[in-house]
């Protein structure tokens, strides 16, 4: 079994109850996803297993030292440099907070360094792979289900936007007067995306002959929906994603968040500043925008290569 999908261990009582407000702190006063949760409070769970392998009886016993053999340990485990990276930011949030509630005299996590992980470049669809796929997707215009998949396929390459944004969007997001759709992102952040009119299409014709169809009294104001009514969650938008790529001859397996690459780098390519994508897709720092610059370079470099006769 890999240190990825090891049983979150069984903890002492007070270590199960600082885990619990950790949680809460998480959700509640930060906003952060389920995922997200989860994914903090099993590698804190892991830290704190740690320390009772340690025979530490108090969190205020936690150090620095504790930390560095939790992430040796895991290492020897066949903790990949990306678990190692994230387990150790994971742990920082962690005894930030602590210290801020008075459970650790020091932020013993502020020292703690991690290996940066291997970061691959997203791979994207180039333009033409992109139209073939949105207009497959549009063939048959009568079924809910072709109307439903050309919504979504458009307003991910449109906006940009998370697959759990995505399926949170209400009718009222859509602003067709402006050319824009709302956007809730991560922490309950809000940003104002604007969209192209294929996309808003697309949209009239799924609420028009699509939505109507399968609308319930479970459906609220819900944009997009499932079968039976209720809103479309991320499986099914993943799962509808890859059908429609793999529907085309040619075209990678990339699934929603590739999308989202796509749509990036298919701007930063046709001229916008860095600085709008960063907007566009709802980075907190410019630096997570930065890689799409990099896909773009390599793009660049490999059409060079393929075209020029002395590359």
């Amino acid at each position: 079994m890999t240190v990825e999908h090891q049983q979150a261990p069984a903890l002492p009582p007070a270590y199960e109850d600082v885990l619990e407000r950790f949680r809460d702190h998480l959700a509640l006063e930060r906003s952060l996803s389920p995922n997200t949760v989860r994914a903090y409070v099993g590698d804190v769970a892991s830290l704190l297993d740690h320390a009772v392998r340690l025979r530490l009886e108090r969190l205020d016993e936690l150090d620095i030292r504790a930390l560095r053999s939790w992430l040796a340990r895991l290492h020897t485990q066949g903790a990949s440099r990306t678990t190692l990276a994230r387990r150790a930011s994971a742990a920082r949030v962690f005894t930030a907070w602590a210290l801020r509630r008075g459970l650790l005299p020091t932020d013993c996590g502020a020292a703690l360094s991690s290996p940066k992980p291997h970061r691959r470049l997203p791979e994207v669809l180039r333009p033409d792979e992109a139209a073939a796929v949105l207009e497959a997707a549009g063939e048959n215009t009568d079924d809910p289900v072709d109307l439903r998949d050309r919504a979504v396929l458009e307003l991910l390459y449109a906006t940009g936007a998370r697959v759990s944004e995505l399926c949170g969007l209400d009718i009222d997001d859509v602003d067709r007067a402006r050319q824009t759709v709302r956007v809730l992102g991560k922490g309950n952040k809000e940003r104002t995306v604007p969209v192209g009119q294929p996309a808003l299409r697309a949209v009239d014709a799924w609420l028009a002959d699509g939505r109507p169809v399968w609308s319930t009294a479970d459906s609220g104001p819900a944009l997009l929906l499932g079968a039976r009514g209720r809103r479309m969650d991320p499986r099914t938008a993943r799962r509808l994603v890859h059908q429609r790529l793999a529907a085309v001859d040619g075209v990678p397996d990339l699934g929603p968040h590739g999308f989202r690459h796509t749509a990036a780098t298919h701007l930063l390519e046709g001229g916008a500043d860095l600085r709008s994508v960063q907007e566009l897709l709802g980075h907190a720092t410019l630096t997570t925008t930065q890689i799409y610059t990099h896909v773009s370079i390599e793009r660049l470099r490999a059409t060079y290569e393929r075209a020029h006769p002395r590359a």
